[in-house]
């Protein structure tokens, strides 16, 4: 049952990697899931049976998701895009009782710079989302005559792009395409399903990969490190990151859609979709 559990909040964190504005470490944090997730990625080799047992059904969900939704993702956005932004709105405010009761429950005092640390996080996930309007003139990465430094920089962008996978609040995909890469990565993965160049878009991919792997074993160990010695701070960051991703996610989301027919229809239906996204993280978070 525990696995199970496990596969569907995997699932959720799948989605995250197709909405814009919302990041898979958000969807870890408000389903409960966080911390062990950090510590299983940080101990990986130290506690190997345990970190897989723990990892695998998330990865599974994970997969699925991404196979299964990401179509009927896009066409929801085309077709009913308010609801569907409002269905993950809600997922989103749905965790943050979650994050409090854990801020509540940290023995660390309250201190002026723990709301400090809430503004900066809150502002900066805020002015990501933003910039998503000014991002086009960013993106002119090609893949075509890669040399010995364009690989260098691809493996920096991986390591980059991987915080965004594990920082609550943190959009991977608005950050590759800040940095100009989102589109030409998206393009190699849809070369090299289509059995297009596969020997110089392996090698990209490759070489992303392993500036991905190496991110996320280097940033799981300093998130995990700050949880244990600074625990009511982290936890305010990640606060000011989930509380800032509801504002960004119809930010993000809408200006990806055009020609919103606005009605009462959408917006009723919207109320029900924001309802069910609560209900589904609040549930899952507690169990």
């Amino acid at each position: 049952m525990k696995s199970l559990i496990l596969v569907l909040k995997g699932f959720f964190m799948g989605i995250a990697n197709v909405i814009p504005g919302v990041s898979g470490g958000t969807i870890a944090l408000i389903l409960g899931i966080y911390e062990e997730f950090i510590s299983s990625i940080s101990n990986i080799f130290k506690e190997f049976k345990k970190s897989i047992s723990f990892l695998i059904p998330i990865f599974i969900g994970m997969g699925l998701s991404i196979i299964l939704l990401s179509r009927i993702i896009d066409r929801a956005y085309k077709i009913i895009p308010i609801p569907t932004v409002l269905f993950f709105m809600g997922l989103v405010v749905g965790g943050i009782p979650l994050v409090i009761k854990r801020i509540n429950n940290s023995k660390d005092k309250i201190t002026s710079s723990n709301y400090i640390i809430f503004i900066i996080t809150f502002l900066l996930v805020l002015s990501l989302s933003l910039s998503k309007i000014f991002i086009s003139s960013f993106s002119n990465v090609s893949f075509t005559n890669m040399n010995i430094l364009s690989y260098i920089l691809l493996f920096i962008v991986g390591i980059v792009s991987s915080a965004t996978m594990i920082i609550p609040g943190i959009s991977g995909s608005l950050v590759l395409m800040m940095l100009g890469y989102y589109y030409p990565v998206i393009n190699t993965i849809k070369e090299i399903t289509s059995f297009k160049n596969l020997f110089s878009n392996f090698i990209i991919l490759f070489i992303f990969g392993l500036g991905v792997l190496l991110g996320i074993a280097v940033i799981s160990k300093m998130i995990e490190y700050l949880f244990k010695k600074h625990e009511k701070k982290t936890y305010f960051t990640v606060l000011g990151f989930v509380i800032a991703s509801v504002i960004a996610i119809p930010i993000s989301s809408l200006i990806e859609v055009k020609n919103i027919n606005l009605n009462i229809g959408q917006l009723l239906l919207g109320i029900i979709t924001f309802i069910i996204g609560l209900i589904i993280s609040y549930k899952l978070g507690e169990k």
